[in-house]
C-alpha cells in the first residue's frame, strides 16, 4: 500500500483543532461514577490451568459499565513473591480475549498481565470472547462501530471505554500487584482503549498504544473505507442526514480529546501506510498529548515508514519492552 496519508514533516507537526462537546467531561464523569456506584470492582477471580507450567493463571470476573459482568485472564510469573507492576491489554476490534496462553510477552518480560474481554465483539477473528454486550438494542449495527451510534448514552464505546477504566480498577486490587505501577496497552482498538484510560486515570503510570482506533476520526472517515471506520461510513450512506448525531456521538470518543488530559508517560507506534487507522490520527493524539493535564510527561514515537496496519511488529513490540522496563522497572 503506498503512502497516503500527510507527508512526514506534515505529520510532525499535526495539531488539529477538535470541536469538544461541551459535556465531554461531565459525560465521562457521571458514566464513570455510575459504574463505580456498582460496587468493587473484583467479582471472582479463579484459578485455571493452563497447561503453562511457568505461568499462572486466573479466569477474572470484574464489574465494568453498569456494573455488567466483564471477564479477563489474569496472569503473572509463577512463583512469584514480590508484587509486581501491572499491564493491562486490550484487544483489536472483533477480538476477544481468546485463550489464556495467546498472550504470554508481558508475563514472561516479569509483569502481571490483565487481557480484558471486549464486550459482544470476539467473533472476527481469534479464538472468541466470553462478554456479552446487554445493552446493544438501540438502533445502529451490527458492527461495534456503529452500535448506538445517534446518542452518546447508547455508543458501544461509551460501555467499552468504561469497561477499561475499570479494568485498572480491577487489576489493582488483584493479589501480588503494585498498584502504582499500573500501564495500559493496546494495538488498534486497543491501542483506542488505552489512550482512553490515559485520559480518565490520572494516576495511571505508563500508556502504550499503537495505530490507535477512534483518533481524528472526522479525517479518518474521509480517508479510508476500511473498517471499523468504514462501517460508520456505510451506515451513514445509508441513514442520511444522520451526520449530526453521529458525529456528536462520535466527539465523546475522540482519542485526541482523551490524550490532551493524559498525564502518564506515553509510548506510540504508528505504521505510515496504514489504510485502517490513518497516521494522521495517531500524530495528532501524539503531538497533543497531556497539553490540559499541566504536566510534562515523557513521550516518544516510532514511526515505520514502509509499514501499514501492523506497524512495527516484532520490533516494536522490543521497543516497548525496553521502554516499559524503564519507566515501570520489573
Amino acid at each position: 500500500m503506498p503512502a497516503f496519508d500527510l507527508p512526514p514533516a506534515e505529520l510532525e507537526s499535526h495539531r488539529p483543532d477538535v470541536t469538544e462537546p461541551a459535556d465531554f467531561d461531565a459525560f465521562w464523569r457521571r458514566t464513570l461514577d455510575q459504574a463505580e456506584d456498582a460496587g468493587d470492582a473484583v467479582a471472582s477471580a479463579e484459578p485455571v490451568d493452563s497447561g503453562l507450567r511457568l505461568t499462572e493463571t486466573w479466569d477474572v470476573t470484574f464489574r465494568g459499565f453498569a456494573g455488567d459482568p466483564v471477564r479477563a485472564w489474569f496472569s503473572r510469573p509463577a512463583r512469584a513473591t514480590a508484587p509486581l507492576p501491572a499491564v493491562v491489554e486490550f484487544a483489536g476490534y472483533g477480538r476477544g480475549r481468546g485463550l489464556p496462553h495467546e498472550r504470554l510477552t508481558w508475563v514472561n518480560a516479569g509483569y502481571a498481565h490483565l487481557l480484558m474481554d471486549n464486550r459482544g465483539q470476539g467473533d472476527q477473528y481469534g479464538c472468541g470472547g466470553d462478554t456479552p454486550d446487554p445493552h446493544a438494542g438501540a438502533p445502529g449495527g451490527p458492527g461495534p462501530a456503529v452500535r448506538g451510534l445517534l446518542d452518546p448514552r447508547d455508543y458501544h464505546y461509551r460501555r467499552l471505554i468504561t469497561d477499561a477504566v475499570r479494568a485498572v480498577d480491577a487489576v489493582r486490587a488483584l493479589p501480588g500487584v503494585d498498584a502504582s505501577r499500573v500501564a495500559a496497552v493496546g494495538n488498534s482498538q486497543g491501542g483506542g482503549l488505552a489512550l482512553a484510560v490515559a485520559g480518565l486515570v490520572p494516576d495511571l503510570a505508563a500508556v502504550l498504544v499503537t495505530a490507535p482506533f477512534l483518533c481524528g476520526i472526522r479525517r479518518a472517515l474521509d480517508l479510508t473505507d476500511l473498517p471499523p471506520y468504514g462501517e460508520i461510513s456505510a451506515y451513514l450512506a445509508v441513514h442520511r442526514g444522520a451526520e449530526e448525531a453521529a458525529h456528536r456521538t462520535l466527539g465523546h470518543v475522540e482519542g485526541i480529546s482523551f490524550a490532551r488530559r493524559a498525564h502518564a508517560p506515553a509510548h506510540f507506534g504508528v505504521g505510515l501506510r496504514d489504510t485502517v487507522c490513518p497516521p494522521s490520527g495517531t500524530y495528532a493524539a501524539f503531538n497533543r498529548y497531556a497539553e490540559l493535564s499541566g504536566g510534562r510527561p515523557s513521550k516518544v514515537l516510532h514511526a515505520y515508514p514502509y509499514n501499514g496496519h501492523e506497524g512495527g511488529d516484532a520490533v516494536h513490540v522490543r521497543r516497548q519492552l525496553g521502554w516499559a522496563r524503564e519507566v515501570l522497572g520489573s
